[in-house]
């Protein structure tokens, strides 16, 4: 739905099945924002972090976590992995 929402409104989206997908794509497309979620096969969103912040073209880029979770000791580690910041899934647009 998101993918969708951005691309309709003129934002280039690549998607990946996995972390390990999206550090692949992340290394072959620099990206203006990454979005990932804790709970992903293959590499968690939090160690996805950690290797993005790895590379010198992602060590400013925004990176949020997006999640059905909101504990507070797993927003801290996305925010000791370098995470900009967290939104928590149901979301409602400021349009609603």
């Amino acid at each position: 739905m998101l993918a969708y929402v951005l691309s309709s409104n003129g934002y280039q989206v690549i998607e990946a099945g996995d972390g390990e997908e999206g550090l692949m794509l992340a290394k072959a497309n620099k990206a203006d924002l990454v979005l990932t979620d804790p709970n992903m096969p293959k590499m968690d969103g939090i160690a996805l972090i950690k290797a993005l912040r790895a590379l010198p073209a992602y060590r400013q880029i925004p990176i949020m976590m997006l999640t059905t979770e909101s504990s507070p000791a797993l927003k801290q580690q996305g925010r000791d992995a370098g995470a900009t910041g967290w939104m928590v899934k149901p979301f409602e647009s400021s349009n609603s």
